[in-house]
């Protein structure tokens, strides 16, 4: 009989050290096969376009799981998530479906994970102020992600909203963080050594001009090529890491300059493979402007489900 792992499982089966490291793992081997995922968009009804995203990945032997995703950005204006998803995890010798697990929950700690384990070798050493751009579902597992990695003084949280920023710098206090809202992202972003960025954007957020030098800037909302979060020069400033080259030179942050030929793609140096098998040291300059672009990875959710499954039985 299969088990459901709801929203508060994951949450306890999924922290942070265990998950990031987890990640790193199945990085530094070679045991996954996932194809590119499938993307499906369509016309609403009321003239929104929504997409549908089927991302499956198997371990021979181990475990096979496939992740079923919606995005409406509509749903923002009706207070609703813009992002909802299943998984469904099988055994990886004999096929048996093994458990049914919380998507969005999965979707929210894998991606964060992600953008830490990334950050832990791109980001300086001694990184003390951390900027989260975006209130929506991911603000606060990235914000607490990324803070299981470096040591931060100062967690600043810029919306478009201030009261929704509020909100989250207060949810991360908390948890026992040092976060505070700003009305002023140009500010907190010249000040920061880590910009963190979480929104459905279809425009820049954040300019290069705002970046200084030796910042890491961590882009992860945008993953369709009309949607982007930075401009050119936050581009071609920077020293480019992915997750995977596929997916993320189909997201605008990549695919707009590759496209207007600002950048070819040896412009990027390694994805999270490369980094995590030591293929590419990552940053090796304090005073380098460093990027990492993800556009999630059917990798990480499998990479996540196994574990959380694994923690379930355990406890």
């Amino acid at each position: 009989m299969s088990v459901l792992i709801g929203h508060s499982e994951l949450e306890t089966a999924l922290n942070w050290p265990a998950l990031i490291e987890q990640l790193r793992d199945w990085y530094s081997s070679d045991a996954v096969s996932a194809p590119d995922r499938q993307v499906l968009t369509i016309d609403q009804p009321d003239g929104s376009e929504a997409s549908l995203l089927i991302m499956p990945a198997w371990v021979p032997g181990q475990s096979i799981g496939v992740k079923v995703v919606t995005f409406l950005p509509a749903n923002a204006g009706k207070g609703l998530a813009t992002i909802n998803a299943g998984y469904l995890l099988f055994d990886g010798e004999t096929g048996k479906m093994q458990a049914s697990l919380d998507g969005d929950a999965l979707t929210a700690r894998r991606t964060a994970a992600a953008s830490a384990l990334a950050a832990s070798y791109l980001a300086r050493k001694g990184a003390k102020r951390l900027v989260i751009v975006g209130t929506g579902q991911l603000a606060l597992s990235v914000a607490a992600a990324h803070c299981a990695v470096r040591d931060y003084d100062d967690v600043t949280v810029w919306g478009r909203n201030l009261e929704k920023a509020n909100i989250v710098a207060s949810a991360l206090r908390e948890e026992g963080l040092p976060a505070q809202a700003s009305d002023n992202l140009e500010a907190a972003c010249r000040a920061a050594d880590v910009v963190s960025t979480v929104t459905a954007s279809t425009s820049p957020v954040v300019l290069g001009d705002w970046i200084s030098e030796g910042t890491h800037l961590d882009l992860i909302g945008a993953f369709k090529p009309d949607m982007r979060e930075s401009d050119d020069l936050a581009m071609t400033q920077s020293q480019i890491f992915v997750d995977a080259r596929a997916g993320a030179s189909l997201a605008g942050d990549i695919f707009q300059p590759l496209q207007s030929g600002l950048f070819k793609p040896d412009a990027i140096l390694a994805d999270l493979t490369e980094l995590c098998q030591g293929v590419h040291l990552g940053r090796t300059d304090d005073m380098a402007r460093t990027v990492f672009k993800s556009a999630g990875m059917a990798l990480q959710d499998l990479a996540a489900a196994d574990l959380a499954l694994g923690q379930s039985i355990s406890g």
